[in-house]
């Protein structure tokens, strides 16, 4: 797999790495002072405005919450962000902003589209410019798009917090964190990238669409928008939802290889830089380092060996004219410059690969190519990088809180393996929190798998289901997948625009977001209520090249075991027929 790589895509990979590792640092030190509330270099100008916003939502900065209240908290908020997000688009036809006077969306549609913005998923069952006029994009889903980060962002806080006090029930204030978050992190990041991208072409208007000729004569509605603004927070929030359906393989939304470059260190930005902020919070930051480490343990192979995968092609697909007629076997036979089906030819294959890795790392889900039209296994590469639970950089603070799920998991094995209490960061590891971490953890697969095969085996789900056998299978695993783990890819194959799959993948979003932060939030309250034990001989470093591998391990194992039938169904099943020609 590796083989297949140029020295274009390592260069590529290598500089990527690098940039994100450089801004990642700094980044995740300003979260930690901001999430403290410590003063930083925009307090003097934001610090009047969050006094104002605590003062007219009746906020008492100092009243902390347990872990019951915080929890309350975030359901209620998000509720409140779906009713309201929901009546929208069922009513979008008759609010402002709307040249091209859009109807309203379908009840299910609706629902489909608010659990995906309010769960942080972004999937799409629909191509925004032809579904969503601008005020349904602006006041709707860019909101969305900020504040379903920000409360992934504050349950990872408060996580934190779990892991750092010691017998209390609080875990700080739920409404705080998130306005921080958004106040201090995501607002003047997204003004920075979204001007950035201006700069190279992205579009912001809210003139209505202009009609073009083609090369033919004939009219072409061009659509435009109020694209840079959301474009920004899209990646910057991990949300993926893009202005057109298309999504950033669209010129107006990814115009260059720069602005490429720049949205895809934005996808994965803060969830790499809270590594850094868990570091300094927890006063360890090896421990931040060695989270981090693991992430890019998994991510730098899984990224090169989707390259290597679709730099080599399709064995079968060779270049005219060869010296025997077109028969060749073996490596020079590959397919002549790699599969570039679906790719943008301005990107090319080493920066379509690496935002497929990116984008499934992160619960991002933007795609800059269409990963159905990947290779067999280099589209398993995406799908398998979900199926880890998005914990390899994952979502704006939801992939270091299902990260540290692991962790918790990763201790507990080792300690059952040498016979000692487990214990993580002074805190021992107990039942409670054991039972807490295996819901987080397998809720989301059980999801997949049973969704999945109801999809597969009832007219309904078929129904969907445009192409056969084992390249269809491998569309709906995907997208329960992209479902259950919040991501919002899509293998775009599949009908899912329907009562059924707008339903199913509704509750999957659902049930894979609340039954994972609801565990978190339990664990962080269980380990806040109990005291710091000091280290001594048994307490297993989890700062350690030798933890890191072991992390790295039990993720690996348990995706392995979770998915390696299903995954046998489909793109494995698939390659071997394209070897077979």
């Amino acid at each position: 797999m590796f083989l297949g790589v140029t020295a274009s895509g390592w260069s590529q990979l290598a500089l990527y790495m690098c940039v994100l590792t450089v801004l990642a640092v700094p980044l995740g030190l300003y979260m930690a002072r901001v999430f403290a509330g410590e003063r930083t270099w925009l307090s003097l100008l934001l610090r009047p405005l969050e006094g104002f916003l605590y003062r007219i939502a009746d906020v008492r900065p100092a009243d902390e919450m347990t872990w019951k209240d915080y929890a309350t908290g975030v359901i209620l908020f998000s509720l409140g962000s779906f009713v309201l997000l929901f009546l929208l688009l069922l009513f979008q036809g008759h609010l402002p902003l709307n040249p091209q006077a859009l109807p309203n969306l379908t009840p299910d549609l609706a629902f489909n589209t608010a659990v995906s913005f309010v769960t942080n998923t972004n999937w799409q069952s629909y191509g925004g410019e032809s579904t969503l006029s601008y005020f349904s994009q602006m006041v709707g889903l860019t909101v969305q798009n900020f504040v379903s980060a920000a409360v992934g962002m504050s349950v990872l806080v408060a996580l934190i917090r779990g892991l750092t006090r010691q017998s209390t029930d609080r875990l700080g204030n739920f409404w705080v964190d998130l306005v921080r978050a958004n106040l201090y992190v995501l607002l003047p990041l997204s003004l920075l990238v979204a001007v950035w991208l201006g700069s190279q072409g992205v579009i912001q208007t809210f003139d209505a669409y202009v009609t073009g000729k083609t090369l033919e004569g004939a009219d072409q509605v061009i659509a435009l928008g109020p694209v840079a603004s959301q474009e920004a927070i899209k990646m910057l929030g991990t949300n993926g939802g893009g202005f057109f359906n298309t999504n950033s393989a669209h010129p107006f939304e990814n115009p260059t290889p720069l602005s490429n470059f720049i949205e895809l260190l934005s996808i994965l930005l803060i969830p790499a830089a809270l590594c850094f902020t868990f570091g300094k919070m927890v006063g360890d930051r090896r421990q931040g380092v060695a989270i981090f480490a693991a992430m890019a343990l998994v991510f730098v192979p899984m990224t090169a060996a989707c390259m290597g995968l679709e730099q080599s092609g399709n064995p079968h697909l060779v270049a005219v004219g060869t010296s025997d007629g077109g028969n060749m076997e073996g490596p020079a036979a590959a397919q002549a410059g790699g599969n570039m089906e679906g790719k943008e030819t301005r990107f090319g294959i080493p920066n379509s690969a690496l935002w497929a890795a990116a984008t499934t790392a992160a619960s991002n889900g933007s795609v800059n190519a269409m990963h159905d039209s990947f290779t067999p296994l280099g589209g398993m590469v995406p799908l398998v990088l979900m199926q880890f639970g998005e914990v390899i950089y994952g979502g704006a603070g939801s992939g270091l809180y299902g990260m540290l799920v692991f962790v918790i998991l990763t201790v507990f094995i080792a300690g059952l393996m040498v016979g000692r209490t487990p214990e993580y960061l002074g805190k021992k590891i107990g039942a409670f929190e054991i039972k807490m971490a295996s819901i987080a953890v397998l809720l989301p697969c059980a999801l997949v798998l049973v969704c999945t095969a109801v999809a597969a085996l009832t007219p309904w789900g078929q129904a969907g289901i445009y192409n056969p056998g084992a390249q269809g299978f491998s569309e709906v695993l995907y997208a329960f997948t992209s479902a259950a783990n919040n991501n919002g890819s899509a293998f775009a194959g599949l009908g899912a625009n329907n009562p059924f799959y707008n339903a199913l993948l509704g509750l999957c979003m659902l049930f894979g977001r609340f039954f994972v932060l609801l565990p978190v939030l339990a664990i962080a309250g269980s380990l806040a209520a109990k005291k710091t034990v000091p280290e001594s001989a048994g307490t297993l470093p989890t700062h350690t090249p030798l933890f890191v591998v072991f992390l790295v391990g039990v993720i690996i194992l348990v995706g392995v075991l979770t998915y390696a039938p299903a995954l046998a169904l489909g793109p494995v099943i698939e390659h071997l027929n394209m070897i077979k020609g």
